[in-house]
């Protein structure tokens, strides 16, 4: 899975998770750009990511030097996505002022793992920032779908609400989390993945400035343990093959984004108020 880590910490972290293995240019000299620049990467294609949902659902999106916010609602609640590692006074104010409007959940994304949120009140962990370079991918073991109608977008929906529980949009309202315009917004595709007929697993990909990334890559409950996973990501991977990839992986994902090449290069901070 490429979203929030299940389990919980209350403490700030200042230094790096125990399981990410911090790689450096010298670790990669056939490709060194790619695993630099994997951190800022992630940082603005993450903010191309949820700008994406909050103008596809009609949330206000607010920019910034160092952050880009999106306003939902009750359900959906307040995302922000920090852009630099050196917050000023002022926008981090401004951060905690949207933080504590909220009338819903809040999530911050800080994959600098250089601001300290805990006066917010609101739980962190780190996960892995990881990059695949440029390069072949198999074929995925079974059939993987590029969403174009609206009821597979609705079942990538509801998959991806299952498989992450997120329990904040149930009960389940179609397109609620992903309305019908997504797959219309610059760069963003969703995948399903088939087998025998059944939608069994659903991601989503964003190729943003010469990067693509993945999110939300899960599989239902009744699902799991058959190849989805790796079906969904290689699938969506293909597309993407002459690309540097970069994603943000879940302690349960881990070793299968290690399997089909990608590369743990810096830990990323999350926040959440639930």
């Amino acid at each position: 899975m490429t979203e929030q880590e299940p389990s919980v910490a209350n403490t700030w972290q200042t230094t790096p998770d125990a399981r990410v293995e911090v790689r450096s240019r010298q670790d990669h000299p056939d490709n060194p750009t790619a695993f630099d620049d994997a951190v800022i990467r992630q940082a603005r294609n993450s903010a191309a990511f949820w700008a994406a949902i909050g103008n596809s659902r009609g949330h206000e999106v607010v920019r910034r030097r160092s952050f880009l916010a999106v306003l939902g609602g009750k359900r959906a609640g307040t995302r922000i996505l920090l852009q630099e590692p050196d917050l000023d006074a002022h926008e981090l104010a401004e951060v905690t002022e949207l933080a504590g409007r909220s009338t819903g959940p809040v999530d911050v994304e800080d994959p600098f793992s250089s601001t300290d949120l805990s006066h917010l009140g609101m739980r962190n962990w780190q996960m892995p920032i990881m990059v695949r370079p440029p390069g072949p991918v198999p074929a995925p073991a079974m059939e993987v779908v590029r969403v174009q109608r609206t009821h597979e977008l609705q079942t990538a929906e509801q998959i991806v609400i299952e498989g992450f529980e997120l329990t904040r949009f149930t009960p389940y309202r179609p397109g609620e989390m992903f309305p019908t315009t997504l797959t219309e917004q610059p760069g963003v595709d969703v995948f399903l993945a088939v087998l025998d007929g059944d939608a069994v697993g659903a991601g989503v990909t964003v190729v943003h400035d010469g990067f693509g990334s993945h999110y939300w890559v899960g599989t239902p409950s009744a699902h799991r343990s058959r190849g989805a996973g790796r079906a969904v990501m290689l699938g969506s991977l293909a597309p993407m093959a002459n690309l540097p990839v970069t994603l943000t992986a879940s302690r349960l994902g881990r070793p299968l984004y290690e399997s089909l090449g990608f590369t743990a290069v810096t830990p990323s901070t999350w926040w959440s108020s639930q």
